[in-house]
C-alpha cells in the first residue's frame, strides 16, 4: 500500500480516489469497493474491528485506499505500512455535519427499511464510523466535535513528513507535491456529491 486516506467519509474521498487512480497509484479501496464485494470484504472488516484484521486479504490487488472503513484504521495502517504516505481529507466542520447528516447517517440509520442483504454491511459500517467517534444520536455539535477530534488525533499519529492535510479545493498542487509526481492535464475531479452518493448507494443495493 503506497497511499493511505485518513480523512472520513464526506471529505471528498471519492474525488481523492480518483485523482489517486488517475496518477497511476490505483486501483483504490474506498467504501464503494465494499458494497461491490460485501461477501469477501464485509466478514474482512468484520475482523478488524474485533481486533483481527488481514490487510492483504482486505486490500488484495489495491495500491492505495481511502474513505471508511480505512480511515477508521489509521493508526493500525501506519504501523503496519509504515512507509506509507497518509492523506488527511477535511472540509469545514460545519460543512461536513450537514453532509455527513445527509447522507451517511441517513442511509445507515434506515436498517429497518433496507433490503436484508445489506444489513450485515450496514452493520459493520455503523460499527466502524462508530470506532472513528460518531454515533446515531448525537447532535450537530457532537458530530463536529468528534470530526475535528478525529483530524487532531490523525495529526497526532501520523509523522508531518508522511502525512498531507488536503482539501480537494485545493486541486493537483498539493497532491502532487506531496507524492511527488507530475501535475497531470485537465481539472481535479469532483465527483460523489449528494445525489451520486444516492445512486451509489441504489447500486449497491441493486
Amino acid at each position: 500500500m503506497q497511499v493511505l486516506g485518513a480523512g472520513v467519509g464526506r471529505t471528498g474521498t471519492m474525488s481523492l480516489r480518483t485523482a489517486l487512480q488517475q496518477l497511476g497509484l490505483g486501483p483504490c479501496h474506498h467504501m464503494d469497493a465494499v458494497l461491490q464485494d460485501m461477501a469477501a470484504q464485509v466478514p474482512l472488516w468484520v475482523a478488524a474491528l474485533d481486533d483481527k484484521p488481514d490487510w492483504p486479504a482486505i486490500y488484495a490487488g489495491q495500491q492505495s485506499a481511502v474513505d471508511w472503513p480505512t480511515a477508521s484504521f489509521y493508526s493500525e495502517l501506519h504501523a503496519t505500512y509504515p512507509d506509507a504516505k497518509f492523506i488527511l481529507t477535511h472540509r469545514d466542520p460545519n460543512a461536513w455535519v450537514e453532509s455527513f447528516s445527509e447522507t451517511i447517517m441517513t442511509a445507515l440509520g434506515g436498517r429497518s427499511e433496507a433490503p436484508p442483504e445489506l444489513h450485515a454491511w450496514m452493520d459493520m459500517a455503523l460499527a466502524v464510523i462508530a470506532r472513528a467517534g460518531f454515533c446515531h444520536g448525537m447532535s450537530n455539535d457532537e458530530f463536529a466535535v468528534g470530526f475535528e477530534a478525529h483530524n487532531a488525533a490523525v495529526q497526532a499519529a501520523i509523522p508531518a513528513s508522511h502525512l498531507l492535510e488536503f482539501q480537494v479545493k485545493e486541486g493537483w498542487g498539493p497532491l502532487c507535491d506531496f507524492l511527488g509526481v507530475d501535475v497531470p492535464e485537465g481539472e481535479f475531479p469532483r465527483t460523489n456529491d449528494r445525489k451520486q452518493f444516492w445512486e451509489l448507494m441504489e447500486e449497491g443495493g441493486a
